[in-house]
């Protein structure tokens, strides 16, 4: 009878955790690929760069140019870029800050607010997360806050 080396039970299991991270890594990238092309095709299907529709699905009340940055991702400067098309299209304006005087808020328009209501639609309809059930999702959602803690 020999005993067995710890040391190679170490590597397997580094190994194990390295491979399912891997994996885990490959699928989430797939999914976020699966995503934005997803995003891309029904912004284009309403004459929007990806950007900005992804400005307009955060658009879900006032917020200011900061806010808008973090929830898109991006620089303040790129989302500045991105309202300024959105606010020639007339899809956006700024508004002076209740409480802020330095500050603007992003409010939808009339217009905006309809063309958010269509691109959600067009969003929700196919998307690679309706493969999942709305508790699926949620319990998806929890362990990717988990994970980003």
């Amino acid at each position: 009878m020999t005993l067995s080396d710890p040391t190679s039970t170490a590597a397997t299991d580094s190994e194990a955790l390295a491979v399912a991270e891997r994996n885990l890594c490959g699928l989430v990238n797939a999914l976020a690929r699966q995503i934005e092309g997803h995003v891309r095709e029904r912004a284009g299907a309403l004459n929007l760069t990806t950007a900005q529709a992804v400005a307009l699905r955060e658009l879900t009340g006032p917020l200011t140019m900061r806010d808008l940055a973090d929830r898109m991702g991006c620089e303040p400067s790129n989302a500045t870029f991105v309202v300024d098309r959105l606010e020639e299209q007339g899809i956006v304006e700024r508004r002076p800050h209740p409480n802020d005087r330095r500050a603007k808020q992003l409010v939808l328009t009339a217009e905006g607010v309809a063309l958010r209501e269509r691109l959600l639609a067009l969003l929700t309809e196919d998307s690679p997360l309706a493969k999942i059930t709305l508790q699926e999702q949620a319990a998806l959602n929890d362990l990717l806050l988990r994970a980003l803690q």
